[in-house]
């Protein structure tokens, strides 16, 4: 038995070391690629002089660029990446339904309307300042919880929770939220309409060292606090009656999942927009290549998640130079036509 726990453990850690393998390629592919072109030579002599390694076969431009932009704007794309995808694990685990995703049961669209409405009436249409590094996240986290909670007491029925009305009310709360936001606009200023375009397609030009902190700590604390709770989702993954004779509080989990990704979520869309299917298609992926345990689908969705999201800024960034396209129609782009075939699937496998 513990040889084979060994032999398990041994499995994941080759997995995980390989998604970071990859996720390590991607990232050193979009420090080097854009309208700025910078040689791999270039680029590794910049990371290794600002290591303290002194290297000079580069340019000032190129440093500037590559430490400056790109790498602020990778790193962001990482922890929000890998944020959706480890948040849509956990409500994909908690529901035991693989069509749940943040945007889909209304946290992205709630913390989207709480941004607006701090953006317009709080801020007067900056983005700027301590006041909206802190308030702004703050804002888009109440928001999203508040939207998520009002889809999970809708759906939930006698202690259990029903899928089809989970989707119901989520359409429901989004078509609100959308209402809402279009009328928060109508009072809004040209700075704020300009800033709602940065919600509706997403976009990461905005990813700067000094964003990096709050989305350090408002970001990865949740994610660690997920990440301890592989043994419940597991439980939960047979009923939630079973993983209750098992020892687990479900509630207390439930409402632990939720806050930590509303907050994840909130956190990214306040600082990117809106960026939908990823924390969908993630943990399907992980599930599909490796396995349903979710010790392996939390932190596999992390590290896929990192990686889809620097992708995508990747080709958001290459597709249409010098412009750049926004990420979140990339993302959409790729995973609509995924969402569509796995609701063909199910269908199959119901059938």
């Amino acid at each position: 038995m513990n040889l084979s726990l060994k032999t398990y453990s041994n499995q994941n850690a080759i997995r995980l070391s390989l998604l970071g393998t990859v996720l390590m390629v991607v990232c050193i592919a979009s420090l080097g690629l854009g309208a700025y072109s910078i040689p791999l030579d270039n680029t590794i002599a910049i990371l290794l002089n600002s290591l303290g390694v002194s290297v000079d076969n580069f340019e000032a431009s190129q440093a500037n660029v590559l430490l400056q932009i790109r790498l602020p704007r990778i790193l962001l794309n990482l922890l929000i990446g890998g944020g959706l995808g480890i948040a849509g694990a956990a409500l994909q685990g908690m529901f035991r339904n693989p069509l749940v995703e943040p945007g889909l049961i209304g946290v992205s669209s709630g913390s989207a309307l709480f941004a607006i409405i701090f953006i317009v009436f709080v801020s007067g249409g900056t983005s700027a300042g301590f006041l909206n590094n802190l308030g702004l996240p703050l804002f888009a986290f109440i928001g999203g919880l508040i939207h998520v909670a009002a889809v999970f007491k809708l759906s939930t029925n006698r202690g259990t929770s029903d899928t089809a009305t989970l989707i119901l009310a989520g359409i429901a709360i989004n078509a609100f939220a959308g209402a809402l936001i279009g009328l928060v606009l109508f009072f809004a200023d040209d700075s704020a309409l300009r800033s709602f375009t940065f919600w509706s397609l997403g976009d990461m030009s905005g990813a700067t060292w000094q964003k990096l902190p709050f989305a350090l700590i408002l970001i990865g604390l949740p994610t660690f606090l997920i990440l301890q709770k592989t043994k419940e989702l597991n439980a939960l993954s047979l009923g939630e009656q079973e993983a209750f004779h098992m020892g687990v509080p479900v509630n207390q989990v439930k409402i632990q999942l939720l806050v930590c990704a509303a907050l994840i979520v909130g956190v990214g869309v306040s600082m990117v927009g809106v960026i939908g299917f990823v924390g969908l298609v993630v943990p399907h992926l992980v599930r599909l290549i490796f396995s349903a345990d979710h010790r392996i689908v939390l932190p596999g969705s992390f590290f896929l998640g990192a990686i889809l999201l620097n992708a995508a800024d990747l080709i958001a960034r290459l597709i249409v130079i010098p412009a750049e396209m926004p990420i979140g129609v990339i993302t959409a782009l790729c995973g609509a036509p995924f969402f569509i075939w796995l609701i063909f699937n199910l269908k199959k496998s119901s059938s």
